[in-house]
């Protein structure tokens, strides 16, 4: 491998399987989607990891999609004690009780209607985005939506990858 591959991408390719698989759940809990990126490593550079990614995640089936999807807390209420959640939804942090409450029961009517979480990339968003976001897909089919789910869970494995490849904790 070339010196420019980052740190954490060369302990990524060389940590027994695993361990990367368990890595990889982190980011994406869908088990064909983590075969799938496992399968071909080692990864020259981060781009590369990140094509991987993308092509797992547009081959994933629907029964997949939902796994992934059950891997992510509700918009406004991330896992107790995960910084990862925590870091991503931070947008919904500072948001006034009643955006968290109308945010909760958007989710709901979200999840009633689809049968899983809404999925969105919440990282740099502000509560009141990730709610009109929600308000928007609401009245989506579920074939639109899970495309757009796929797309979401596309750019989250991205930024979750990253931060393996630069070596950054959590």
């Amino acid at each position: 491998m070339s010196s420019t591959t980052p740190q954490g991408l060369t302990r990524f390719n060389t940590v027994d399987a695993s361990e990367a698989q368990a890595a990889l759940h982190e980011v994406c809990a869908s088990r064909a989607w983590g075969s799938k990126l496992l399968a071909r490593r080692p990864y020259a550079t981060t781009d590369a990891l990140f094509t991987a990614s993308d092509a797992a995640t547009a081959e994933l089936s629907a029964e997949d999609l939902a796994e992934a999807m059950a891997g992510h807390p509700p918009i406004g209420r991330p896992k107790a004690g995960d910084p990862t959640s925590n870091r991503e939804q931070s947008g919904m942090a500072g948001a006034s009780d009643d955006l968290k409450a109308e945010m909760l029961e958007l989710n709901l009517a979200y999840q009633e209607k689809f049968g899983h979480v809404f999925l969105i990339c919440a990282s740099g968003r502000t509560g009141e985005q990730m709610r009109d976001a929600v308000r928007n897909r609401i009245d989506n089919t579920p074939e639109q939506e899970r495309e757009i789910v796929r797309v979401e869970l596309g750019k989250i494995n991205r930024i979750r990858l990253n931060r393996i490849a630069e070596g950054d904790p959590a």
